[in-house]
């Protein structure tokens, strides 16, 4: 039976980095037994409230005013080992970039089990089924790298309830995954929140998914909003086109030949006994000023596609070519020119970004590689490309950690379009982003393949987004997960 005493409570919170407000005058009330979402556009707080209540604000941010108690502790007076205790047998927390909380190192096993109360009675296989990952494509011995954006993401959910806490903090939980994968989260959650008397906070930009399975919202809002990307404006140093309607206007497929050309490719991930076949014989062209959508669920290849025309990932056969000439499977093997004309924009940016660089650092690099620019007009560039993608230029001075998750997507974008490419590979680019950003960031794109002939790829699970703006879909099928054969999973872990 729930009770009416608080899990958690923040009171008139504000939180400030370098005097830049990250959160302003935010309250929240966790209670065992209900879910609460927090939801507001990117750049509003939302993960800052969430690592607040956790204890564990980025490096050089602080409270500024109000207060938060977990668990009856004030969590801004508790000593550090006291704090360190509290996180690790009482609540859990699943940042937005979960992969990163991964050890490369360590089997899915081991990762589960690690921080369990107990390692040797903990149900490695009840749990996996439970996030909807199947127990016999041998994923317990898989290490982080052999597993999907999305199955990295379950696997950390899976971590968390090994520890059966009784607070669970969770970052944009379906980001990068299906609609039937979210329902199963709700389903999952909403189990755990009614008879486990679990406590739930989560962010999300999903208001379908918000209402299947939160009892209470939160919207947080920013004090200043982010500028909106403009989709008439270039992001390379050359004139901008055309403005581009904000109706959407379907272009017609290029005749012109594809600038990039892929025949009958195979790859796998895993290695050794782990190792299995994701993709097989996939034939695909892209063609200047067109958008390429690829969906599929879960696990079916998309983001290991992406990785291998940006010479990330090695295929176990296939060709591909770029402007008639074969490309080598290995970016190590392209020449600079190659690689610049092929850029990714990664599922998981906070992974990919340098956490010892500014986003002003990040961004000139490519200037400098690939233009030689001078510096001052590195500085200019570097404004154009983060009001390009809907970022104040005063980012420039910030790092990784600084940004939301959402802000982060938009410097990763900005650093491939530095590179002015031929080929711009998106991988859930708009999936930890609000409606209205996500939507200002197609317009963007829209712009950019218009104006630049620009082929852009783009990997997502809304399928929405992709039919209104693709030009053409390439559907991957892949294993569906196991259904769900313990309907609370954590009753076995007592």
């Amino acid at each position: 039976m729930s009770t009416t005493v608080p899990a958690a409570r923040a009171t008139a919170l504000s939180v400030t980095l370098r005097d830049a407000p990250l959160l302003t005058d935010a309250s929240l009330t966790l209670t065992p037994g209900r879910i609460t979402a927090i939801t507001g556009p990117s750049g509003a707080g939302k993960t800052t409230l969430l690592r607040a209540l956790a204890g564990a604000l980025p490096p050089g941010a602080r409270v500024s005013a109000g207060s938060i108690e977990v668990l009856g502790h004030d969590i801004l007076a508790l000593p550090p080992e006291d704090l360190r205790r509290l996180r690790r047998h009482r609540l859990a927390f699943v940042g937005q970039d979960p992969g990163s909380g991964l050890n490369p190192r360590m089997r899915v096993e081991r990762l589960i089990t690690e921080t369990a109360p107990d390692r040797r009675r903990t149900p490695v296989a009840e749990l996996l089924r439970a996030v909807r990952l199947s127990a016999g494509e041998d994923l317990e011995r898989r290490r982080p790298a052999g597993l999907s954006g999305g199955q990295q993401r379950r696997v950390a959910l899976a971590r968390a309830l090994a520890r059966r806490p009784e607070i669970l903090l969770l970052d944009e939980p379906t980001a990068g995954l299906d609609a039937a994968l979210r329902d199963d989260i709700a389903e999952l959650l909403r189990d755990l929140a009614d008879c486990e008397d679990l406590a739930i906070a989560l962010t999300s930009h999903d208001p379908d998914f918000v209402a299947r399975c939160a009892d209470d919202a939160v919207a947080l809002w920013p004090d200043h909003p982010a500028t909106d990307p403009d989709p008439a404006t270039d992001a390379s140093p050359a004139a901008p086109g055309p403005p581009v309607p904000t109706a959407r206007v379907r272009t017609r497929v290029s005749t012109a030949s594809p600038v990039v050309e892929v025949r009958a490719l195979t790859a796998g991930i895993g290695t050794g006994r782990t190792r299995h076949r994701v993709l097989t014989a996939v034939d695909l062209d892209l063609t200047p000023g067109t958008l390429t959508g690829i969906t599929g669920p879960s696990g079916c290849g998309k983001t290991t596609l992406l990785r291998t025309l940006a010479g990330l990932h090695r295929p176990e056969s296939g060709s591909i070519t770029l402007h008639g000439e074969p490309l080598a499977s290995s970016f190590r093997r392209r020449t600079r020119d190659q690689r610049r004309r092929i850029q990714l924009v990664p599922q998981n940016p906070l992974g990919a970004l340098n956490p010892a660089h500014t986003v002003a650092a990040t961004l000139i690099r490519p200037l400098k590689v690939h233009f030689a620019l001078p510096t001052a007009r590195c500085e200019e560039r570097v404004a154009e490309l983060l009001t390009a993608v809907g970022l104040p230029p005063h980012y420039a001075t910030r790092r990784p950690h600084e940004l939301s998750g959402g802000q982060r997507q938009r410097v990763s974008l900005a650093r491939a379009l530095a590179a002015e490419p031929d080929v711009l590979l998106c991988d859930e680019v708009t999936s930890a982003l609000d409606t209205d950003t996500a939507a200002a960031l197609m317009r963007l794109l829209e712009g950019l393949r218009t104006s630049r002939s620009l082929a852009v790829v783009l990997v997502s699970h809304d399928l929405p987004l992709v039919g209104a703006h693709a030009d053409r879909v390439l559907p991957l099928a892949g294993p569906r997960p196991a259904p769900l054969t313990a309907r609370h999973p954590a009753d076995s872990i007592r």
